[in-house]
């Protein structure tokens, strides 16, 4: 790209190799858990407690940061090394048989002993058994863990005695993993946790580093960093996904191909790190005092509890979405090409949305301001999460994310992480962004992956994400008439408000 600086080259280079390193993981880290046998409340409860860790892990990790100021670069790499052993954890890990999404159906006298299928062809002992039965337009559902050597495959017990005569009935087994390994499954939610704290403490100190980088009022130059990132995700997301697919047969697919893509990029990324040349930062003398001042701000307190709204919005989106979109492929006969799907929607997020408003981010923050912004986020979150519910096909949500993805993540990101280093004091900006990212993608996420998961459950996929459409809209009304309310400080400007002092002297 023309009139480059020279001393952010390594900023952008380690944005890329981060981000690259996570495109063929991240986004299907919850995909493994479902296809390993872990049901959706189950994982819901897992990422709802896990961001929790976020909380208390960012912005703990920024204040070492802040504190050991010449031990930053040490303590960046060592997080990067922990995220990625945890990640290549995953393959060494026995991966599931092909029972998942068996089906089987027969008609029968309901007065009989049910046996919906021979257990022959199962390798595992416990398994969960849905079934649907329907007697004379009857339609009821069922579902019941048992074992598969005990015979009555079909969990006849469960069936209630009010139905009678003849009836249809289908099943579809799923592999219980909690149950049959529960070794492997805690190996996997251990790993699954320790990795991904790690990557979201390298996200708050990357932005930390970056805005050190640029310097004093200079928050509008970060999209141009971010947006390398953002590049090498969604780059490595269609490589991995086509990787994958033709790597492996089957409905079980193998990480193999996706692990060893993130080994590499891992591997350039603390190259990459070690030529970063920190500068040299003036201290606080009591960064906790510093940080706790700017809190008691009615208008930054208000801001964190919008940007927990934001992330309540984004966990949703994050878990759920490709959960949801392998649904609706198992629905459609597109279960086959289920990963490329996947690869193209992460490209077309990333390559698509993510670069163009990534790099205009900055202007757009210029013009309407961080308040503004915010509350057009919100706005365009319930347009795609509306469209997100409403895909025929798997392939539908390639076009949604590629117009949708920027307008909503990127834009909103951008606009959180920006206004806390405007108002970070002097000496706390790896604290601010640990904190302010705590809340983000940490309480937010904690929030949204537990109620998502409960409601994933007993409503499906497609009303989950008009409630959330909903939802995203009533917070837009909200922050429209309550943001602008909370300016309640002496002397305080609505240009002051919306453009954080350190800009104004800029603009002066």
């Amino acid at each position: 790209m023309f009139g480059i600086n020279p001393k952010l080259v390594p900023v952008k280079a380690h944005y890329f190799f981060f981000m690259a390193a996570m495109g063929p993981i991240l986004p299907q880290i919850n995909v493994i858990g479902k296809q390993m046998g872990i049901p959706p409340d189950i994982m819901g409860l897992i990422t709802s407690i896990l961001p929790i860790m976020y909380v208390l892990a960012k912005p703990a990790v920024g204040f070492l940061a802040d504190f050991f100021t010449s031990l930053r670069k040490v303590i960046f790499m060592a997080i990067i090394l922990l995220m990625t052993l945890c990640y290549a954890g995953f393959y060494i890990l026995p991966q599931p048989q092909e029972v998942a999404g068996k089906h089987h159906s027969l008609s029968l006298n309901i007065s009989q002993t049910i046996l919906c299928a021979s257990p022959e062809s199962l390798n595992s002992s416990w398994v969960t058994v849905q079934c649907s039965v329907n007697c004379s337009n009857v339609v009821q559902d069922i579902e019941g863990k048992i074992n598969a050597t005990g015979g009555d495959f079909c969990a006849h017990n469960t069936l209630p005695s009010s139905l009678k005569g003849f009836c249809d009935l289908s099943c579809t087994e799923h592999t219980d993993l909690a149950l049959e390994m529960p070794s492997i499954f805690w190996t996997f939610v251990v790993l699954m946790c320790v990795g991904t704290i790690a990557f979201n403490v390298i996200n708050s100190l990357s932005d930390a580093v970056c805005f050190d980088v640029l310097g004093e009022s200079q928050e509008m130059k970060y999209g141009q960093q971010r947006v390398w990132g953002t590049i090498g995700f969604g780059l490595t997301a269609l490589i991995g996904g086509i990787a994958v697919d033709l790597g492996t047969e089957g409905i079980v697919k193998s990480i193999g191909p996706a692990i060893i893509i993130m080994l590499i990029f891992s591997a350039l990324d603390l190259l990459t790190v070690t030529r970063l040349k920190l500068p040299q930062l003036s201290s606080s003398e009591s960064i906790l005092k510093d940080v706790l001042k700017v809190l008691r701000r009615p208008d930054i307190s208000t801001f964190l509890i919008f940007a927990t709204i934001a992330g309540i919005i984004d966990s949703f989106i994050i878990y759920y979405m490709f959960w949801h979109l392998e649904e609706v492929a198992a629905e459609t006969g597109y279960e086959a090409s289920i990963k490329l799907i996947e690869g193209c929607v992460v490209a077309a997020e990333c390559l698509g949305g993510e670069i163009l408003f990534f790099l205009i981010s900055g202007k757009i923050l210029k013009r309407i301001g961080f308040v503004h912004c915010l509350s057009l986020c919100f706005f365009t979150y319930s347009i795609r999460l509306a469209l997100i519910s409403a895909i025929p096909n798997p392939w539908y949500l390639v076009p949604v994310e590629l117009f949708m993805q920027g307008a909503t993540y990127a834009l909103c990101y951008t606009c959180i992480v920006a206004y806390a280093s405007a108002i970070a004091p002097p000496g706390t900006s790896a604290t601010m962004q640990g904190l302010v990212a705590g809340m983000d993608d940490g309480l937010g996420f904690a929030i949204g992956s537990l109620i998502g998961g409960q409601m994933y459950k007993r409503l499906g996929g497609k009303v989950s994400f008009r409630v959330f459409a909903a939802g995203a809209f009533i917070t837009c009304i909200a922050h429209i008439i309550l943001r602008p309310a909370s300016k309640s400080i002496p002397g305080d400007t609505r240009e002051q408000y919306e453009v954080p002092p350190e800009q104004e002297k800029v603009a002066k």
